[in-house]
């Protein structure tokens, strides 16, 4: 008995069998990083962004590769995943030639793209639609947070206005959605938790991915962390807080993740996020000592 809504589960009942992502990285950058909304990006993010462990080759090379590997053995079928930066930074054409240079097998039943909601506008969506006749097509987008302030101070780089605005304008063309949520920001309370909660189960949200505040190096959140002006959460908090967010979702919205997963060779802390089947074994340990579902809250 599952006690809230696995990815697995779902890419399973959505595709017949198991599906497995193909991690891309399109060589995009970030509006936060080139100037055009600011130059140091959010106060959390690395130099590679949330891509550390790729190397950009060309896209197609990306892609036989994962296939010919031992992980390519492991499905049937694949979703490709432009992960790294804004992967709809680009002028139009630029961003067909690099999403048509993935798809190149028969095998492939579905393309992610994550990005910012300040860099989906009309003519992106309908260029994403038109892959739909024979993919799943998902755009993930960051929000951390619906509190506005803090925001400002991870340096995000758009209004909560924005991310709305790009949510109903996906839902327009029929696109999936999932949103990436932080716990453990700088000043964030059980409140701001519970109101980001709200934000997302009143907007047309497919899927959520969960992680914890981890620092990185040669970050801003590093030297506040060293500075003695950040303090990360411990697993057990971290715990509580996931238990919060997860009994006061949606039921039908997809977990896509609890866990990050940060290269060992860049964390600083907290070191248990090198750690994920303590948070997936944990949580769970705590869902069923307590009995509690996904959704369970979100009726009361």
């Amino acid at each position: 008995m599952e006690r809230y809504r696995h990815l697995n589960t779902y890419l399973k009942e959505k595709f017949g069998e198991r599906t497995l992502k193909i991690p891309i990285d399109g060589g995009f950058t970030c509006p936060n990083r080139d100037g055009k909304v600011g130059t140091g990006g959010c106060i959390f993010c690395s130099k590679r962004g949330s891509g550390e462990h790729l190397s950009f080759t060309p896209i197609d090379v990306q892609v036989k590769n994962f296939l010919e590997s031992y992980r390519g053995l492991r499905a049937n079928k694949f979703i490709v995943y432009f992960q790294n930066f804004t992967n709809t930074y680009d002028e139009l054409e630029n961003l067909k030639v690099k999403y048509d240079s993935a798809l190149i097998d028969d095998r492939i039943v579905g393309i992610n793209i994550a990005t910012r909601p300040d860099c989906i506008d009309e003519d992106i969506c309908k260029l994403l639609s038109t892959y739909l006749n024979k993919y799943a097509v998902t755009v993930e987008l960051g929000l951390e947070t619906s509190n506005e302030e803090i925001a400002k101070l991870l340096n995000r780089g758009y209004k909560l206005e924005e991310f709305t605005n790009a949510v109903k304008l996906l839902k327009k063309y029929n696109i999936e959605i999932v949103v990436h949520i932080m716990l453990g920001l700088p000043n964030e309370s059980i409140k701001d938790i519970k109101n980001t909660v709200k934000y997302i189960n009143n907007l047309e949200i497919n899927g959520i991915k969960i992680h914890s505040t981890y620092i990185l190096k040669e970050t801003v959140l590093e030297k506040w962390y060293n500075e003695g002006k950040y303090v990360p959460l411990k697993l057990e908090e971290y715990l509580d807080k996931l238990l919060l967010v997860i009994t006061n979702l949606r039921p039908e919205i997809v977990i896509h993740r609890i866990s990050g997963d940060p290269p060992k060779e860049l964390l600083v802390a907290p070191k248990w996020n090198e750690h994920k089947k303590w948070v997936l074994n944990g949580f769970e340990k705590i869902m069923k000592e307590q009995n509690r579902f996904q959704g369970d809250s979100f009726y009361n």
